[in-house]
């Protein structure tokens, strides 16, 4: 089939197709979500919250057992779904967004399942990473990454108690990434993207992934009814947290970073520089 498509043609569809494979556990997640609001009883005897984390741990065991994430990622996942837990907890308390549904399995308030929407996006990038065989060059050194990336999340609670540095946070990292290529592999041949504009780009599909929870009820932020459209603000939080998420995901995925500009050999096995 992909013989008998434009070259071009043929690289978008399996761009799509890839890229769909790597959301698989977010995917499957979002699924989840819309047909539990659609067909959830409040008589039932299990709270919609608590299936829904039942379902994610189920799920999270899949992966592992039929290979689709390894130990080492499973271990960086769940980091992500601690650094999303903490945050959901101050958030709510906060009276950012809240979860307006009963539940056993909760924390502070935070229903557990919402850690797993954070592990989501680990999920995501190390699979997406794999698939498409991604390097990073030039990278930036790797301790400025890691202060961006503390200084991203401690903004995320700060910003209730002192003044709001997203739009310093948002010039730091075209700053810091404005050199970065992701190179990555549909076929044969080896293409690019900013490192920057895939944040952006990913950063829109979360703002619609966030239109989904909320319309469906799963959560709602601060004076907003489901029918109401989620802040675009809201797509820019989320393209500043992608770097926290990325810096978690680079812990495992170390090679595939490069201090110097790489050069693609389609006919050779990509050589990089750890850092």
């Amino acid at each position: 089939m992909r013989a008998r498509l434009y070259p071009l043609a043929s690289e978008l569809i399996m761009f799509i197709l890839k890229q769909a494979w790597a959301c698989l556990f977010g995917g499957i997640l979002l699924i989840l979500i819309i047909t539990t609001s659609l067909l959830w009883q409040d008589n039932w005897p299990i709270y919609r919250y608590d299936f829904l984390f039942a379902c994610a741990i189920a799920l999270q065991i899949c992966f592992l057992i039929f290979k689709l994430e390894s130990w080492r990622e499973a271990k960086v996942i769940l980091l992500f779904h601690v650094v999303g837990t903490v945050m959901e907890i101050f958030k709510i308390h906060a009276g950012s967004w809240a979860y307006p549904e009963p539940g056993y399995i909760k924390l502070m308030g935070v229903p557990l399942f919402s850690g797993f929407m954070y592990a989501a996006v680990g999920s995501y990038m190390a699979r997406v990473i794999r698939l498409f065989d991604m390097r990073f060059a030039p990278y930036p050194p790797f301790w400025m990454t890691v202060l961006l990336a503390i200084a991203i999340y401690a903004n995320f609670f700060l910003h209730h108690f002192t003044i709001d540095i997203r739009y310093a946070l948002f010039a730091a990292t075209l700053i810091l990434f404005w050199r970065t290529r992701i190179w990555f592999h549909i076929g044969c041949t080896p293409r690019w993207m900013p490192l920057p504009l895939a944040a952006f780009l990913t950063a829109f599909f979360m703002w619609v992934a966030e239109n989904i929870g909320t319309m469906t009820g799963t959560w709602l932020y601060a004076g907003q009814s489901q029918l109401d459209v989620v802040r675009l603000a809201k797509m820019g939080s989320w393209y500043l947290l992608l770097y926290v998420s990325f810096l978690l995901v680079t812990l495992v995925f170390r090679d595939a970073l490069s201090r110097t500009p790489w050069q693609p050999n389609p006919f050779k096995p990509a050589q990089t520089v750890a850092i």
